[in-house]
């Protein structure tokens, strides 16, 4: 069975999903967007994306589409229409279609699409690990707006796909680490103390981050929010990655250097278990 999208208020097959070739997200990236985790049918951090997606609409000044209830209705009948089990929603608010003008339009209808994607939940990386390298952050000085100008992203991706890699961490001008192209990044130390960059301007505040740091904290681990560099990094006792598709995802070697033992860590391992426990 053919997928089905959601496009400004229709419910039409993947493959006849449009937008008009003025829509300012195609031809600017004057969009936001939001992945949502399905698991076993359900929505899973729903309130936390949605609520990101509200912010960010907010911050650059692009009136939300329809309602929180609305974007939860049509997810709703995606996932029944899909029969998604496993998977993704992917949501994307631009501010619409207009003459092709760099300043705002004066009257424009914010667009809505939806899609749905089906996965495996990939078990295999919590049980080998998986590889990053680390690449220069180029991107824009807003990357807590969660927008479609993805640009830099996706030449980080492709760095780490021609290496072989999961996954490109991403390193600042003063020599600190963001991010992962598509994810945000912990280290362990001391065996029991969990660092990660604050959510401020330099990175996105992922929603499973939020859900992991609660998560670590009914373990009793420490969190230290701050700037961390590479030779932290590479001398943790671990090292994972967490978003709505990696969910927790252990990496074991970055570069050329091992890290840790060179196998999955129990504090990963552990706190995947949790986030699929807490989604059941």
């Amino acid at each position: 069975m053919s997928r089905i999208a959601y496009v400004n208020g229709r419910y039409v097959p993947h493959r006849d999903a449009a937008v008009h070739v003025e829509d300012r997200g195609y031809q600017f990236a004057d969009a936001v967007y939001e992945v949502i985790t399905v698991i076993d049918g359900k929505l899973y951090d729903c309130e936390g994306h949605l609520r990101r997606l509200g912010r960010s609409l907010g911050e650059l000044s692009m009136k939300p589409p329809v309602s929180d209830a609305v974007y939860r209705l049509v997810m709703s009948r995606l996932v029944q229409l899909n029969t998604l089990k496993n998977g993704t929603i992917y949501i994307q608010v631009s501010r619409g279609v207009a003459r092709r003008d760099h300043k705002f339009p004066a009257k424009s209808e914010t667009a809505l699409v939806m899609t749905i994607k089906h996965l495996r939940l990939p078990k295999e990386q919590v049980v080998q690990g998986a590889k990053a390298i680390t690449v220069p952050d180029q991107r824009w000085a807003r990357r807590d707006i969660k927008t479609t100008q993805l640009l830099a992203n996706c030449l980080a991706k492709q760095a780490a796909a021609e290496q072989g890699a999961y996954e490109a961490i991403m390193i600042m001008p003063d020599g600190t680490i963001s991010e992962g192209s598509s994810s945000n990044v912990w280290l362990l130390k001391e065996g029991n103390v969990l660092v990660t960059r604050p959510a401020d301007h330099d990175i996105l505040n992922g929603i499973t981050r939020q859900s992991i740091e609660k998560l670590a904290k009914d373990r009793q681990l420490k969190i230290e929010e701050r700037a961390f560099d590479k030779a932290e990094l590479m001398d943790a006792d671990e090292v994972f990655l967490t978003s709505a598709t990696s969910l927790v995802t252990a990496i074991t070697q970055i570069d050329d250097t091992v890290i840790g033992e060179g196998r999955v860590g129990e504090i990963a391992k552990s706190l995947r278990s949790d986030y699929l426990g807490a989604a059941q």
